[in-house]
């Protein structure tokens, strides 16, 4: 059996997750990343994608997050997200509301690279939206 750690997801709103469990996918700014027990000190910035937990019976659960943070230590993982939702509970109306909200911010940035950022951003959520929603 492999070795379980504390994993906790939080949102502005609410704890989503408190829990123990034996891994967790993170959709990482630099590329997914698997936490596993005993994983090295790291903290990176986490991008709008599918966040994946396994649970110690087994079971797994995966999370819509719309960026933040993951603090990671042997002991644990922390994802402190912008906004989460149970992918089971995103629907396109949720989505559409975050698209037409960064295109406003899109058309209001006050730099390029804020713009450059913020396009990514809307590329990077489109993509989200097309992958779990399809058609």
């Amino acid at each position: 059996m492999a070795d379980s750690f504390d994993f906790e997801l939080v949102s502005p709103e609410r704890l989503l997750v408190s829990e123990k469990v034996t891994e967790v996918i993170v959709p990482a700014t630099l590329g997914e990343m698997t936490v596993l027990a005993k994983h090295a000190p790291t903290m990176t910035t986490i991008k709008p994608g599918v966040l994946t937990v396994k649970l110690v019976s087994g079971q797994v659960k995966k999370y819509v997050v719309f960026g933040g943070f993951a603090d990671i230590l042997p002991s644990g993982c922390t994802v402190l997200a912008e906004s989460a939702v149970a992918q089971e509970d995103a629907n396109r109306d949720l989505f559409q509301q975050r698209i037409e909200a960064l295109r406003a911010d899109i058309s209001d940035a006050p730099t390029d690279e804020h713009r450059t950022k913020l396009e990514h951003m809307l590329a990077e959520l489109t993509h989200l939206n097309h992958s779990i929603l399809p058609g």
